[in-house]
């Protein structure tokens, strides 16, 4: 192996991530993977706290979506969301490492962050109003990273995925339909959920076209 460095031991803790969850992540089962001492992993992260929050920044880093004062706000808006979505969805634990950060200790999504408040000043929000819709939009994408994941149990081989699927969707169809009509009508896209890239840009659309609305209704448009 080369030299140990942070990054080295951050992609490692983010492949553990990916396939086994999150949990499975410790000191002990990295410096096992890496081929070194628990000590050598403590020069880098004195715990596991700060592993995940080395994990949570390097998942962001490299995306950087600036203010430009001479492109519409929407457009800026639409960009920050789905790229942030592009780039969470390398890697299935993405949300679950996001969820166990202060985000305020993660400098990237600091960043990020503090473009999305930038934008929604620039649409003339308040600054109370632009702090909702930074909270709500970067929650959301965080979220829609995850959709598709989420039948995407840690652990389980692709027929054990299909059969847990096949069991979801016989579970909706065997709903009384007379009490839920269109969940066992659409059982089968309920749980396929369509292609990542419809659940991606249809959940990006809605998030920004709720604020484009709003604005629109203000006269702010």
């Amino acid at each position: 192996m080369g030299k140990l460095t942070r990054e080295v031991v951050v992609e490692q803790a983010l492949e553990i991530g990916d396939a086994e969850g999150l949990q499975a992540v410790t000191i002990r089962r990295l410096a096992q993977e890496l081929g070194v001492t628990p000590m050598a992993l403590y020069w880098h992260f004195k715990n596991k706290e700060l592993l995940a929050i080395g994990m949570a920044d390097h998942l962001i880093e490299g995306f950087v979506i600036e203010e430009d004062y001479a492109s519409p706000w929407q457009d800026q808006l639409r960009e920050l969301v789905g790229g942030l979505v592009r780039v969470l969805r390398r890697h299935p634990c993405a949300a679950e490492v996001l969820s166990e950060v202060d985000h305020m200790a993660v400098p990237n999504f600091l960043r990020v962050w503090d473009t999305s408040l930038g934008l929604a000043i620039q649409a003339r929000f308040s600054y109370e109003e632009s702090c909702l819709i930074s909270k709500y939009l970067l929650q959301g994408a965080i979220a829609l990273a995850a959709g598709p994941m989420s039948h995407r149990s840690p652990g389980l081989s692709d027929q054990e995925r299909a059969e847990q699927l096949r069991l979801k969707r016989v579970n909706f169809q065997s709903l009384p339909p007379d009490v839920y009509p269109h969940i066992v009508e659409m059982a089968v896209p309920l749980v396929e959920g369509g292609s990542a890239d419809l659940y991606d840009t249809f959940g990006v659309d809605l998030l920004v076209a709720g604020i484009e609305s709003l604005s629109i209704r203000r006269g702010d448009g």
